[in-house]
């Protein structure tokens, strides 16, 4: 049912309590299906939005099968979001962000910190999923300097460091975050609470 790798799409569903007709901006898309973040949220809940990646072997099938996105082939920390947003009529409120980028080069702290100077300032995103890497090494300081941004921006850090089985091993990988003022926190506290994976090995820290 879910595509995402560590069922990062369940928990935006969850979150926005299965919302329709939403929005979403997916910086390091990849296949337009494994372990794809928006695919569910496209085909089953009728969202539509921004697809970004720098691998254009991607395109043939974002053509075919996310025929209701707006594909983006460049390097994401090259792209000028706020010129991107305008240009494609964003909403204010977008109800999803994610950053799944090189931590190794430091792509993925480039992006977040551009975002925070150019967009986050005009824009509000409901969840956010970023991946920060830091089972592979602490490069830049990257998990620590993003919830600096976030938190400086009023987003709360739902589920810290996200893991998955990769490669036999357990692999701390990501951050989940809501924005207060554009979710129920109620539920969301509930959710945390009461969250379940039954039976994946995601592990919430």
């Amino acid at each position: 049912m879910f595509n995402g790798q560590a069922l990062q799409d369940k928990f935006v569903c969850n979150v926005l309590n299965y919302k329709t007709n939403g929005f979403f901006v997916e910086i390091g898309s990849h296949d337009y299906i494994k372990h794809n973040n928006t695919y569910y949220m496209e085909k089953q809940l009728n969202w539509k939005g921004i697809m970004i990646d720098i691998d254009n072997t991607c395109l043939p099938n974002w053509k075919i099968y996310r025929e209701n996105s707006i594909h983006v082939i460049n390097d994401a920390t090259k792209i000028d979001y706020a010129k991107l947003f305008i240009d494609n009529d964003v909403p204010k409120i977008i109800d999803y962000l994610q950053i799944d980028l090189d931590v190794c080069n430091r792509s993925t702290l480039d992006v977040l910190e551009k975002l925070d100077k150019t967009i986050f300032d005009n824009y509000n995103f409901s969840t956010i999923t970023f991946e920060h890497d830091i089972y592979t090494g602490n490069f830049y300081d990257t998990q620590e300097l993003s919830r600096q941004i976030f938190s400086n921006r009023g987003y709360v850090l739902v589920f810290p460091n996200i893991s998955c089985n990769y490669l036999g091993k357990e692999s701390v990988f990501e951050d989940w975050y809501v924005n207060p003022n554009t979710v129920n926190m109620d539920y969301v506290n509930k959710i945390k609470t009461n969250y379940s994976l039954n039976g994946n090995t995601i592990n919430y820290q």
